[in-house]
């Protein structure tokens, strides 16, 4: 599967996040050229859950620090984001 873009809204601003999927079962997911994480789906629970940072393969990619001044929206990647994010994962796939 080739990456795709998706959108969320944590603290009701819009955010493009870039889902990158990999051969190890999980979805990086990118926030301005950096790795902000990885979400991976429980199918027996048919929930999302965050990758443990420790279990990334980061790549090429470099991992993503916040910066305050240029604008960008703080975000923390959590089991309650990794659901959202899961949830537009899912929603792409049925489109693909």
């Amino acid at each position: 599967m080739e990456p795709f873009n998706i959108r969320i809204e944590p603290e009701g601003q819009e955010v493009t996040l870039t889902i990158l999927p990999t051969d190890d079962g999980y979805y990086k997911v990118i926030y301005y050229g950096g790795i902000l994480g990885a979400v991976t789906k429980k199918e027996l629970q048919n929930d999302w859950r965050k990758v443990p940072d420790e279990e990334v393969i980061a790549g090429e990619l470099p991992l993503y620090h916040h910066i305050d001044e240029d604008g960008r929206i703080e975000i923390v990647l959590d089991d309650v984001m990794a659901a959202a994010i899961g949830e537009e994962i899912d929603q792409e796939r049925r489109v693909s």
